[in-house]
């Protein structure tokens, strides 16, 4: 989830809860408290959206890391023939491949890791708003009871909202903590270095490509 979103949603469940009491107290508790019961429908909903690009993106990382785990037997199987028959070269070609796949897999692997986890948690955000939206709507059931009741004063209402909102602020509190972001940065180098770096880079896959080509060899 994004952080601004995490945070959000974090206000709605929490943070909301000081402006409902600050509404009550200012004797205009209903109109706030609609508007916030909307906003927890619109949060829900932008949570959902996230959470379906989430699993798509889940969906491909996990489709692309079957079929190149499938790619890297069939590959390694190919090498094998090919060495049998003294086709070094096509060997060779091959063991390329099988490098260019064992560098990707563990990419594939990590973000099928990530969605999963960016799963749990927006299941457990839009779990959170609508249990906030349970409590809300209650509360604004019973300040309506309240208003509409002879035997209940002005003051008594708002003690009785203020206990039930501080109760949930702190049992969501502990629901939600914990949400935020990660960043990441990078730097340049100058065209002389990135080329001497390019150089070395293409020598250390040319031997890994003859150590594994090598290490088939002694199968």
């Amino acid at each position: 989830m994004s952080e601004s979103l995490a945070l959000r949603v974090k206000r709605l469940v929490s943070g909301g809860a000081n402006m409902i009491v600050a509404a009550v107290e200012a004797m205009a508790p209903e109109m706030v408290m609609e508007e916030a019961i909307r906003e927890i429908d619109r949060a829900v909903e932008d949570v959902r959206s996230e959470l379906g690009q989430v699993l798509t993106r889940q969906y491909h990382a996990t489709q692309r890391l079957a079929a190149e785990n499938e790619r890297h037997e069939s590959l390694k199987e190919k090498i094998r023939l090919a060495l049998k028959e003294g086709r070094d070269d096509l060997a060779e070609g091959g063991v390329a491949q099988l490098l260019d796949i064992e560098a990707q897999i563990p990419l594939l692997e990590a973000t099928a890791i990530e969605t999963r986890s960016a799963q749990t948690e927006l299941e457990s955000f839009i779990a959170a708003l609508q249990a906030r939206k349970r409590e809300m709507t209650t509360e604004l059931a019973a300040l309506r009871s309240a208003k509409s009741s002879a035997e209940t004063t002005a003051e008594s209402a708002p003690s009785s909202v203020r206990q039930r909102v501080q109760s949930a602020e702190a049992a969501f509190d502990r629901v939600m903590d914990g949400a935020g972001g990660i960043g990441l940065g990078g730097s340049a180098a100058d065209p002389k270095t990135a080329k001497v770096n390019a150089e070395l880079e293409e020598l250390a896959r040319r031997n890994r490509i003859k150590e594994r080509l090598a290490a088939l060899k002694e199968e």
